[in-house]
């Protein structure tokens, strides 16, 4: 099945494309600009794609969109003094493209959308996709409303899923920076790190959701979201991990103690879906330079 996938190029859209290439699927990247040349590490397409542009998608079966127009390494807060732009980008963008595809015959699409969709909800709180949404940022009011409007398209010829992503860690792709690389960097130099925890997810591990989102019947998880979750992470136990891999002589700082919400996963795992767990973070700490 052929396969469209906007940003491809980011930190997240990456592992959609080398997830899909491992399988032999056809993938076409869609983008103001083809990918550098090696970047993925396979042949992939490309065709000419700006948020709010119909693109077209004529030959492909599925799209997954995780495009983000946003300030550089921010998406809570990514809207930076144009909220009106942050808005008119990437909810009417992605409501056009929702509808493009639509119309141009694409039989499934998948949204990565976010657990920001949550948002107010008190710390403590299970977090399961039967909740009423209560965004509390402005991302995640985009990400609750793009939801709606992808939804509201469903039909027996098109099956739309949201991905209800929490943080995405991994390897970055070739002249990237990890996600932690400032982080890591401020703990080698010895300045002070503020206590925090949160949850994180593989990027291998979203994809690999996606891959048997499209494996099974669309009846399945058409006009479903579903929320992507795996391990709790620390500062503490993550730089720890960093200072007994690379001999830094810093102390980490103290744990967290604010209660955190937790996303419930069980909707997912209930389809075979099953992250690589703390074991996946440690083998992925090597490959974080």
């Amino acid at each position: 099945m052929s396969l469209a996938i906007t940003g491809a190029t980011g930190l997240v859209g990456r592992f959609f494309v080398e997830a899909a290439l491992a399988q032999g699927t056809p993938v076409t990247v869609l983008g103001r600009t083809p990918p550098p040349r090696g970047f993925f590490p396979g042949v992939v397409a490309h065709r000419h794609y700006r948020l709010g542009e119909r693109p077209d998608l004529t030959g492909h079966s599925t799209l997954i969109h995780c495009a983000l127009a946003h300030l550089p390494g921010r998406y809570r807060g990514g809207e930076g003094d144009d909220p009106e732009g942050f808005t008119r980008l990437n909810l009417d963008g992605s409501a056009t493209l929702f509808q493009a595809a639509r119309d141009s015959g694409v039989a499934r699409l998948i949204f990565v959308s976010s657990r920001a969709v949550y948002g107010a909800y008190p710390p403590g709180t299970t977090l399961h996709e039967d909740l009423a949404l209560k965004p509390d940022t402005l991302y995640g009011r985009i990400k609750a409303q793009a939801e709606d409007r992808l939804f509201a398209l469903a039909s027996p010829d098109f099956s739309p899923t949201a991905l209800r992503a929490t943080g995405i860690y991994g390897p970055p792709g070739p002249g990237q920076r990890h996600k932690w690389a400032d982080l890591f960097d401020a703990f080698r130099a010895g300045q002070p790190i503020a206590p925090r925890r949160g949850t994180e997810l593989h990027g291998a591990d979203l994809a690999a959701a996606a891959h048997l989102i499209r494996s099974l019947p669309p009846e399945t998880t058409g006009a479903r979201a579903f929320n992507l979750s795996d391990i709790v992470l620390d500062r503490h136990d993550l730089l720890t991990l960093l200072a007994r891999d690379r001999a830094i002589p810093h102390p980490p700082p103290p744990r967290a103690t604010t209660p955190l919400s937790l996303p419930n996963t069980e909707r997912m795992r209930a389809l075979g879906w099953q992250p690589r767990g703390r074991a996946g973070l440690i083998a992925t700490l090597p490959l974080l330079h």
